[in-house]
């Protein structure tokens, strides 16, 4: 293997030596993934998310898509916190 001395920026020193902690490879490990990395392709995915990416989405499908945004309306809607009967 040949070497190659390059001069990189604080925050990406920082952020190659972060990886190279939690994933406890080498930094040179680190570099060198991201330099075989093909321009253009998505950035890997964090190991977290490939884990539970077959769930994303599968939990309830009835629910609109922007119940983050009006989700005071849809509990009123479905009758969340109304007395009921007993």
């Amino acid at each position: 293997m040949k070497t190659l001395t390059v001069r990189l920026t604080e925050t990406l020193a920082a952020e190659i030596e972060a990886e190279s902690r939690d994933r406890k490879i080498s930094k040179s490990d680190v570099v060198r993934e991201r330099l075989q990395r093909a321009p253009g392709r998505s950035p890997r995915t964090p190991p977290s998310l490939a884990a539970i990416a077959d769930l994303i989405g599968s939990v309830v499908d009835s629910l609109p898509g922007d119940l983050s945004a009006h989700r005071k309306r849809y509990l009123k809607t479905t009758g969340y916190g109304r007395r009921r009967p007993r």
